[in-house]
């Protein structure tokens, strides 16, 4: 059996989710960005990334554009965590989204907002690609439909 897609980032990735999220955890969010924080599935502890959260028909999603990354891991567990963005932090819920119909439309919109920064994890998809393209890459980036408590 395979292993789940996921694409490890480079040095330079890295470093620079750190900046966004350092950026983000002192109050400027780049273009919508935001640190989230969720409880690590073994430690126990806060672990922090920097995300993108997406709107799309009303409902806020985050997309795991690596694909099964350690915070989708943890997410599943948790079920939810923290939005950070300078001193607001607002807590959420999370719940997978299963049906990949459904992934394939909030992945879409989520490229043409942020395919510019993610174009490179999602293996030649864009939001110009064809709904077949699209279902087939869903089981690759897991969609999280998160509820904000204010």
């Amino acid at each position: 059996m395979s292993q789940p897609y996921y694409l490890q980032g480079s040095t330079l990735n890295v470093r620079m989710n750190g900046i966004v999220g350092w950026l983000a955890r002192h109050g400027l969010s780049l273009f919508g960005s935001a640190e989230m924080s969720v409880r690590g599935r073994k430690s126990g502890q806060m672990q922090r990334v920097p995300v993108n959260p997406h709107t799309h028909e009303g409902a806020q999603y985050l997309v795991s554009a690596r694909g099964h990354s350690q915070w989708v891991r943890n997410m599943r567990v948790a079920g939810g965590g923290e939005l950070r963005v300078g001193r607001r932090t607002r807590g959420f819920t999370a719940v997978e989204i299963a049906d990949d119909e459904q992934k394939a439309l909030v992945i879409r919109t989520y490229l043409e907002r942020w395919g510019w920064e993610v174009k490179d994890y999602f293996q030649g998809i864009t939001a110009k690609s064809s709904d077949a393209e699209l279902l087939a890459a869903c089981p690759d980036h897991p969609v999280f439909r998160i509820t904000v408590e204010d």
